[in-house]
């Protein structure tokens, strides 16, 4: 019997075991506590920059420093996590963003507060893109397509539900109230422990072997573009969706915290129905279909809310924008987890989480350099022109198309 060199054969190690599959309620619970980062804070934004009596550019910062450190450390928990496990990867990083979430309650300064994000910012770095792991691991082909839809879908409601709740919290007794809800990531740790496979993704081979496996699959053209393609969606929602848009409904329409999160909750709608929908989507239209949809869906979004008179002409904006964040991030995840092979599949869907990380540091600081020399709206009509040339680089360009599956 054959040997890999510079791996020692240990039972069921990196292979699917169809007894050993995880719960799905664990995976979604910790794409669930992964989407807290920001979410939570969205609406108290203004509240909170108002408090410690700073311009609307610190807006841009404190979400980006809850982004930035996964640049850096996506790519390393991709890695451990195809070395070691996904389960003794997961459990430290859920407990370090519980942790550091917590401690922001109580920063008593700014730079406190922003060191306590970069902190999360640590921890998420492996929560979201394991998940998908997870699902890739145990399921491939239509049902692995269907179930990353099952999975945004559960991003996307959370997404629509947290930042009304933080805005409730921040309504209800202030913005440091709105750090709570981190606890909930030490009682995903828990479940992790119990009821994740320990066996899931654990890889014996040298670093250089598998930094070698992973650039080889990131380096084929079409997971390539998915990864561009993904960093610069996430440039678009966390600086204008995220960060801008708070800012737009307290100035140009006077709106509290609570009514802002009801708004920044109303694309949900079309989110799920969409990611729900990907199995059966992906069959008829074909991902390059879906994705120019999503980007034209963008444009229109962007441009509608940037010149918006109204409160529900902004509103129609946000639930187009749903459509279009529906059908590019579980499109764009379900394209790169499927083109890696299990022995490299945590740090290749680590390479596209740390793209749309560096996308998520980028939107915001890039927002909060416009906001300023410009109003919220008139950063709104930059991302429509941005989402508009996206649109002209896949026409021109011809972006991702599906990948054959990897033998495991």
């Amino acid at each position: 019997m054959s040997r890999t060199p510079g791996r020692r054969d240990l039972p069921a190690l990196g292979r699917r075991d169809s007894s050993r599959k995880p719960p799905l309620f664990i995976i979604f619970a910790v794409t669930l506590t992964g989407i807290l980062g920001n979410t939570l804070i969205v609406a108290p934004l203004p509240d909170i920059i108002a408090d410690f009596d700073l311009a609307d550019s610190a807006a841009g910062l404190l979400v980006a420093a809850g982004s930035l450190p996964g640049i850096v450390i996506a790519p390393i928990v991709g890695l451990l996590a195809d070395r070691y496990g996904r389960k003794r990867v997961l459990i430290p990083c859920l407990v370090i963003f519980g942790a550091a979430g917590v401690a922001a309650a109580f920063a008593p300064t700014f730079l406190v507060l922003l060191a306590c994000r970069v902190g999360q910012g640590i921890g998420s770095a492996g929560l979201i893109n394991l998940a998908v792991v997870l699902i890739a691991d145990s399921w491939h082909g239509e049902e692995r397509a269907k179930l990353i839809g099952q999975n945004a879908a559960v991003l996307t409601v959370s997404v629509a539900l947290f930042p009304a709740f933080g805005g409730a919290l921040a309504e209800a007794g202030g913005w440091r109230w709105s750090f709570a809800p981190y606890s909930i990531a030490l009682l995903t740790a828990v479940g992790v422990a119990w009821l994740v496979p320990e066996h899931l993704g654990a890889e014996i081979t040298t670093v250089r072997r598998q930094i070698g496996d992973a650039v080889a699959v990131i380096r084929q053209p079409r997971v390539a573009a998915s990864i561009g393609f993904g960093a610069v969606v996430f440039v678009l929602i966390f600086g204008l969706f995220l960060t801008a848009l708070p800012l737009l409904l307290d100035q140009r329409f006077g709106l509290g915290p609570a009514a802002r999160g009801f708004v920044l909750a109303a694309p949900a709608a079309g989110s799920t129905v969409v990611a729900l929908s990907l199995g059966k989507l992906r069959g008829r239209f074909g991902a390059r279909r879906l994705l120019l949809a999503a980007t034209m869906a963008f444009t229109v979004a962007f441009a509608v809310i940037g010149f918006a008179p109204l409160l529900v002409i902004a509103l129609a904006g946000a639930l187009v924008y749903g459509l279009g964040e529906g059908a590019s991030i579980p499109t764009l995840q379900d394209l790169v987890s499927g083109s890696a092979p299990a022995a490299s599949r945590g740090a290749v869907v680590a390479a596209w989480v740390s793209a749309a990380r560096l996308g998520q540091t980028i939107g915001p600081l890039g927002t909060a350099v416009l906001l300023g020399v410009m109003s919220p709206g008139s950063v709104f009509l930059v991302g429509a022109l941005i989402a508009g040339a996206l649109v002209v680089a896949q026409l021109t360009f011809r972006l991702p198309t599906p990948v054959p599956e990897p033998l495991d």
